[in-house]
């Protein structure tokens, strides 16, 4: 099969399965991108993740960018993207004709509840994981906690944690990752 159908196929799959927005994504990533297709390490994705949240517009599509154009420049991003955003604009045209005529039914709004129950299982997953991968030294832990506790006082978080990172990890060779992990960590202390 030709790579840009896989790419295409991969991002369709992602797309089309993916509810909760950007934290549900990533076992699913995961699964297809760097278990099953190995383009990317699992590290690329968290930092590509770090920066899609700070880069404007939705997560899945800045993502699948992201990978798409590493795995295969211009056109595997574009690829990359038209495949992630094929199946919300079929959903949200179905949802769009037929919602008013069954949001009133039961059983649509157990489907719907049992959907958010799913979604935070992916979404404890993929914290479990993120943390796991982003407290890798006694400074990224130093970082973490900082953050949380300055949160307190101040809402510029992002800010906060970046220069707190840039500071602990002035010699790394990873800058760009150890930032987004700290920027990640705090991200998901606000949204809880």
């Amino acid at each position: 099969m030709n790579k840009f159908v896989k790419l295409y196929i991969s991002w369709f799959k992602i797309g089309l399965f993916t509810f909760g927005g950007g934290y549900a994504m990533i076992p699913m990533i995961q699964k297809e991108v760097v278990d099953k297709h190995h383009w990317v390490t699992a590290e690329d994705i968290l930092n590509y993740y770090a920066i899609s949240q700070c880069t404007p517009g939705a997560i899945a599509v800045n993502l699948s960018t992201f990978i798409g154009g590493k795995i295969d420049g211009f056109l595997g991003a574009l690829i990359s993207t038209l495949g992630v955003i094929t199946p919300s604009i079929f959903i949200i045209s179905i949802i769009a004709t037929f919602l008013s005529n069954f949001s009133s039914l039961e059983v649509v709004k157990h489907a719907l509840a049992g959907i958010q129950i799913a979604v935070c299982v992916l979404m404890f997953g993929a914290v479990k994981n993120l943390f796991k991968t982003s407290i890798i030294d006694i400074p990224s832990l130093l970082i973490c906690l900082v953050a949380f506790k300055y949160y307190r006082y101040s809402k510029s978080t992002y800010l906060s944690s970046g220069i707190l990172a840039s500071i602990f990890h002035k010699h790394s060779y990873r800058p760009i990752g150890n930032i987004g992990r700290s920027i990640w960590l705090c991200i998901l202390y606000i949204q809880k």
